[in-house]
């Protein structure tokens, strides 16, 4: 499919908010990969989140699938504009959106992980920056640790700090005092 042709299949697809994302009725859900390098659709788990039915379980296979050990794939990107578009439905404070969309960043690039196609960049990245304006309004009415934690790391992620993004996400309260207290113990 040329890029005009692929954009206009996109147009059609744009939804409130104003993303244009890969229909849920495209086929090429059924061949893009996940985190484990297969083939992996998520479109069953984004409508029951869509649909608020069974969630705890959707976000297990979620974070299970488009990211394992480092890994992501073209699934996963194809899913974020989806996430995002579904948080902001739904209207409440969850961590699982910050935190997956913040992981799937932070792995785009790295070790074998491939780049956005091109068919999807635009939205991507703009699915990313929506989340973080989102996130803005939110972060100071979150009140569990964790949400807050997910919500800086697209934050920081936004303000072109991966580093900062990375160390927020992956390591608890705990973990970082820990962290500062063995530094200081080294350069007191």
């Amino acid at each position: 499919m040329s890029g005009k042709a692929t954009n206009r299949a996109l147009e059609r697809n744009r939804d409130k908010f104003g993303f244009a994302m890969l229909s849920l009725d495209d086929k090429r859900w059924q061949t893009l990969a996940g985190g484990y390098r297969v083939p992996f659709d998520p479109r069953p788990q984004l409508s029951k989140l869509t649909a608020n039915n069974d969630t705890k379980g959707a976000w297990h296979v979620l974070w299970e699938e488009l990211h394992h050990q480092g890994n992501v794939g073209e699934a996963s990107y194809a899913a974020v504009p989806h996430l995002v578009r579904i948080y902001r439905q739904r209207g409440v404070v969850d961590w699982n959106t910050y935190a997956l969309v913040a992981v799937i960043e932070l792995a785009r690039g790295s070790g074998k992980n491939p780049e956005v196609p091109e068919w999807l960049k635009e939205d991507y990245f703009r699915a990313l920056r929506d989340l973080a304006e989102t996130g803005a309004a939110e972060v100071l009415k979150a009140k569990d640790s964790e949400d807050i934690r997910a919500i800086l790391s697209i934050l920081a992620i936004a303000a072109g700090v991966r580093t900062h993004a990375k160390f927020i996400i992956n390591y608890s309260a705990e973990e970082l005092q820990e962290m500062e207290r063995l530094a200081s113990e080294v350069h007191p």
